[in-house]
């Protein structure tokens, strides 16, 4: 829903009811992923996409017969041979499409959900997409500290926000299955839970020229990204316009104290382009210590052999090297610092996702993959 918020708050505040199709479930090569949402305004304007394309036109009509009724739905698409061409997946994917109708009446929270992605505070918004009429449509919006709306009963509301809170923490967005009463081993209800976290973040360590594109690409993959480097001369914002911010400090000193303000989290991605002993080696100490998504260091083999000299003799373990992604980046023969930079997003992206960094021309299977966090 985050990439048409704007919109659909626009509606909501002017009293329009909008038909919104939201993906909650998918399987094998679909090509988009939970959470992303299509709406049909009040004008028949149709906005964002749920399939880029194969069923957009099954689902404007879903959600045009959801405006007319008030009645959501969930609807299934998936290949065969009846609906391949009309309102199947001609990727061979499977997903499931809940088609609901939102106006002030049926999502009064959706205006404080929305100050809250503006003022990237994080939100999740739980839907019953599945169960008895008495239940399906209804919400529980939860934040770290409060919650509201509710899914019909107590027991279930309290359970649902244990599980949702620790998936809003992940950024996660999936859905949950229960009993009636709320019982976790049950499947009488289907829940979306669709987290609006902050970006992910990448901190960029070393303020020179490679860092400038890494901050570039970061900043269009979706991160909130920093760069930090103890030399003021150097570390400006003017030599990295597309950062979000830049830190004057010492690295590890840097990264020490996000960690201890809890700012570091499983999503977060951190390149150390310093190569420099005295700045890369009391960084990668705390940071190959931190639950991150990926840490990558630049350099050469030579410079990473003597790296892991001078880790080991700080104490560092063989499992912790281990997840030191050293020389940085992908193999795409890449020599200007923009290459290296998409070099080092391609292992992101692969590392985040199960890629095998191969081409896929060569390679057979899905070409989409789920993430294990």
């Amino acid at each position: 829903m985050r990439e048409v918020l704007e919109d659909l708050i626009g509606w909501w505040q002017a009293g329009e009811t909008v038909g919104m199709g939201t993906v909650v479930g998918t399987w094998r090569s679909a090509p988009r992923p939970p959470g992303a949402a299509m709406l049909v305004g009040p004008d028949g304007t149709a906005v964002g996409s749920v399939s880029g394309g194969c069923v957009e036109g099954a689902v404007y009509e879903e959600a045009k017969d959801a405006v007319e009724t008030g009645q959501p739905t969930l609807q299934r698409y998936g290949i065969s041979d009846d609906d391949a061409f009309a309102v199947g997946l001609t990727c061979g994917g499977i997903m499931d499409v809940y088609v609901e109708s939102v106006s002030r009446e049926s999502f009064p929270e959706l205006g404080e959900i929305a100050e809250s992605v503006a003022a990237h505070e994080p939100v999740a918004v739980i839907t019953c997409v599945q169960g008895p009429d008495d239940r399906l449509g209804k919400r529980l919006v939860l934040w770290p500290d409060r919650v509201s709306g509710t899914l019909g009963l107590q027991r279930l509301d309290d359970a649902v926000a244990a599980d949702a809170r620790g998936m809003l923490a992940a950024g996660r967005t999936a859905t949950l299955t229960y009993g009636h009463d709320g019982e976790r081993r049950g499947d009488d209800l289907t829940l979306f839970v669709s987290s609006f976290a902050p970006p992910a973040r990448m901190i960029v360590f070393g303020a020179i020229d490679f860092a400038a594109a890494v901050a570039r690409v970061g900043a269009f993959l979706g991160y909130r990204v920093t760069v930090c480097d103890a030399r003021p001369v150097f570390a400006t914002k003017r030599r990295f316009p597309d950062a979000h911010e830049v830190i004057v400090e010492w690295p590890h000193r840097y990264l020490q104290a996000e960690a201890d303000a809890g700012r570091i989290d499983e999503r977060t991605v951190l390149c150390v382009l310093t190569h420099d002993p005295k700045f890369d080696v009391p960084l990668l100490e705390v940071a190959l210590r931190l639950p991150v998504a990926y840490v990558g260091a630049m350099g050469s083999r030579r410079t990473h052999d003597e790296r892991l000299d001078r880790l080991r003799e700080a104490g560092l373990q063989d499992d912790e090297l281990a997840r030191l992604s050293s020389p940085i980046g992908l193999d795409l023969g890449a020599r200007t610092p923009e290459e290296t930079a998409v070099a080092i997003a391609a292992e992101i992206i692969a590392g985040r996702w199960g890629g095998s960094g191969e081409r896929l021309t060569g390679l057979g299977g899905p070409i989409h993959r789920t993430a294990d966090r």
